[in-house]
C-alpha cells in the first residue's frame, strides 16, 4: 500500500436548485447541486454519518464533499492520476473508501488530513462497487474481470475470486441483515451471494433468461430487490424460499431501471434511467403501486442511491448533468 496526501479545493459555495413535486398523493422535494468541477460525470453517492453528501468525480479524478449545513463544497484530487473514482462508502472511522476502476487499486481518504492510502488489487484490473461489512473488511466487485474481492485493511491483505458464471460482470453490491455481501451479476440473470467467513460463492438464477439485474437492495425481511436493466423491471428474490416476483417498471420495457435503494418504511425507490428526464420511482410492497416523479435538471443517469443515516433523504449523482442531489418525501396526506 502507499500513502500521499493530495491537493485539496475547499470552501466553494454553489447555490442549490429545489423543486417539490407530486404525484398523486404523495409530494417529494428534489434538490440538486452543481458540482464544482466541470465534466466531472458524478458517478456514486455516499451518505456519511454527518449527513453529508459524498460523490466520486469519475472523469475528474476526485472525490466530492457537500456539507448540507452550510452549502460548502470540497473536492479532494485522486494521488494516482485518471485512476477513475467509481464507487464509495464511509467506514465507521469517517474515512471515505472508493474503487480506482481505472488504475486497479482500492483507496482511502481521511477527510481530516487529506491523506489517501492506495491498496493495489492484483488480479482486479477494474474494481467496480464496494462495500464494508460490520467487521470493516471490504468487498467488491470487479465488472470487467468478472471478480469478487475482499480486502483486510488492517493487513492491507487483497484475496479475488473468479465468478462461478463466466462473463458474468459482477456489479452493484450490498449487504444484508447478517453483514452478507449480495451481488448483481449484470451480464446474466443471476444474482450472486458471499458467505463472508469463507469466500464462497452462491448463485441464484432468476427465471427469466433475459433478465439483467444491474442494482439491488435488501429489505429489512432479506429479501433482494433489483432493477432489471434490460427488460424494464423491478424484481425481488426471497432466497429464504428461491421465489421471485416481477413488476414491469411504470416506463415499459425501455426504461432501462438502475439505481436503487430502500426507505425507512420499506418502499423501494428506484430511477429510469431510459427515459428524458430520467425518473424516481417509488414501489410499495404493501399495496404493489408505483409513483413517479421527473428529475427536473433531466438526471443524466441516476447510477446508485444511499439512503441518509436518518432514513429520510436519498441521496443521488447525475453522471450526466455533473450534478449531485437530495430526494426528501415531505409530510402531506398520503393515506396508508
Amino acid at each position: 500500500m502507499s500513502y500521499a496526501k493530495t491537493s485539496i479545493a475547499v470552501g466553494i459555495v454553489l447555490a442549490a436548485s429545489v423543486t417539490v413535486l407530486r404525484a398523486q398523493n404523495v409530494t417529494v422535494k428534489i434538490t440538486e447541486w452543481d458540482v464544482p468541477t466541470a465534466s466531472s460525470h458524478p458517478h456514486d453517492a455516499e451518505a456519511a454519518r454527518d449527513g453529508s453528501l459524498w460523490w466520486t468525480g469519475q472523469r475528474s479524478n476526485t472525490l466530492g464533499r457537500l456539507d448540507l449545513k452550510s452549502g460548502k463544497m470540497k473536492e479532494w484530487t485522486m494521488k494516482t492520476p485518471e485512476s477513475g473514482p467509481h464507487g464509495l462508502a464511509e467506514d465507521n472511522k469517517g474515512n471515505i473508501w472508493y474503487t480506482g476502476n481505472l488504475k486497479s487499486h482500492l483507496g482511502k481518504l481521511n477527510p481530516a488530513t487529506g491523506e489517501i492510502t492506495e491498496y493495489p488489487t492484483p488480479g482486479a484490473n477494474d474494481p467496480h462497487s464496494l462495500i464494508i461489512d460490520p467487521k470493516g473488511i471490504i468487498w467488491f466487485t470487479v465488472q470487467g474481470g468478472n471478480k469478487l474481492g475482499r480486502l483486510d485493511p488492517i493487513s492491507g491483505k487483497v484475496i479475488v475470486k473468479e465468478s462461478k458464471t463466466p462473463a458474468s460482470s459482477p456489479y452493484g453490491i450490498v449487504l444484508d441483515s447478517k453483514g452478507e455481501p449480495w451481488f448483481c451479476m449484470f451480464n446474466s440473470n443471476k444474482i450472486g451471494h458471499i458467505n463472508p467467513a469463507t469466500f464462497e460463492i452462491s448463485e441464484y438464477n432468476l427465471p427469466n433468461t433475459g433478465a439483467r439485474p444491474r442494482r439491488l437492495i435488501i429489505d429489512a425481511h432479506d429479501r433482494v430487490y433489483y432493477t432489471d436493466y434490460a427488460r424494464g423491471y423491478l424484481g425481488r428474490l426471497d432466497p429464504k424460499t428461491g421465489k421471485v416476483d416481477e413488476w414491469p417498471s411504470p416506463a415499459g420495457r425501455g426504461s432501462s431501471p438502475y439505481g436503487i435503494t430502500a426507505d425507512g418504511q420499506g418502499n423501494i425507490w428506484y430511477s429510469e434511467s431510459g427515459v428524458t428526464p430520467n425518473t424516481m420511482v417509488r414501489f410499495n410492497p404493501k399495496d404493489m403501486s408505483f409513483k413517479t416523479w421527473p428529475i427536473p435538471s433531466g438526471g443524466g443517469v441516476l447510477r446508485h442511491f444511499v439512503l441518509s443515516k436518518d432514513g429520510k433523504k436519498i441521496y443521488f449523482a447525475s453522471s450526466g448533468k455533473n450534478k449531485v442531489g437530495i430526494v426528501e418525501i415531505l409530510p402531506g396526506d398520503e393515506r396508508k
